[in-house]
């Protein structure tokens, strides 16, 4: 059962981080998971004043807080005009949208989750996380680090030129992926990014410029090649190691197709 000893409403970041370095204090957003936990808490932490449920552009930047929820993400014409639909693919399968609807994008990446259809399709932005706080962390770099007493503030995502494809294995609808896939080209690079391992989104960048002559079935299975021998996978009762590396060999090259077409 879940016990909350005191909740609190905090009117400024900084009240809140002062909440958030208390022992057994806990960051709420839309409470999906922890309400299904065994454990006491003893500052429930509250952003909802913080006006941190806002899709916003400044300047060259989209501006994410980190209150905004799942179904917003899905629906949203900016996002998905610049990510020509790829963010609606990647969230339009995650439980419900009675669930979307609650769930937040901060206790999504927060959380670095192993299943987390959210941390792969950003990370295979040119994104970023503004973390009170230690201040704008890339995606990238974000997905690696320590768990820590930060609180994640927003997500900002730089409106570099960008074509992007998501695509997911499940073994039902609405069920957590098997596998999660997304590949990009920005900034002359070509990345790739694998979640749902069953462990947290892992990237691979085109370091040996298999698609410096652009992307054809060669160009895919060179990079497929340089791709599983380093992707660690694990077993879980979705799926096995073996039947993760088979999937993962499929969607980078369903996904790198389409992802020619995009840029054709």
């Amino acid at each position: 059962m879940l016990t909350i000893n005191n909740y609190v409403r905090p009117k400024t970041i900084e009240e809140a981080h002062d909440y958030a370095v208390k022992p057994k204090s806990v960051i709420l957003g839309g409470m999906l998971w922890l309400k299904m936990m065994n454990r006491e808490v003893d500052y429930a932490i509250d952003l909802s004043d913080l006006n941190l449920d806002q899709i916003e552009v400044k300047d060259d930047e989209i501006h994410i807080g980190a209150m905004v929820n799942l179904r917003d993400l899905e629906v949203n014409p900016l996002l998905n005009e610049y990510t020509h639909g790829a963010i609606k693919e990647a969230m339009r399968h995650i439980v419900g949208v009675q669930f979307r609807n609650l769930a937040t994008i901060g206790g999504s990446l927060f959380g670095r989750f192993g299943f987390s259809d959210v941390l792969t399709i950003f990370m295979a932005m040119d994104a970023y996380v503004e973390l009170y706080p230690t201040g704008i962390v890339p995606i990238r770099e974000f997905a690696n680090m320590k768990m820590s007493k930060d609180i994640l503030v927003r997500v900002i995502v730089k409106k570099t030129p960008l074509h992007i494809v998501y695509l997911s294995q499940r073994n039902s609808e609405t069920d957590f992926p098997v596998l999660t896939c997304a590949v990009s080209h920005f900034n002359n690079e070509y990345y790739c990014i694998i979640g749902a391992r069953p462990l947290k989104a892992i990237d691979f960048i085109d370091e040996n410029h298999c698609f410096e002559e652009g992307i054809n079935e060669d160009s895919i299975n060179n990079f497929v090649n340089y791709v599983i021998p380093q992707l660690v996978v694990g077993s879980n009762l979705r799926g096995s190691s073996e039947y993760r590396k088979k999937i993962a060999k499929v969607l980078i090259k369903r996904a790198f197709l389409q992802l020619k077409k995009e840029e054709a």
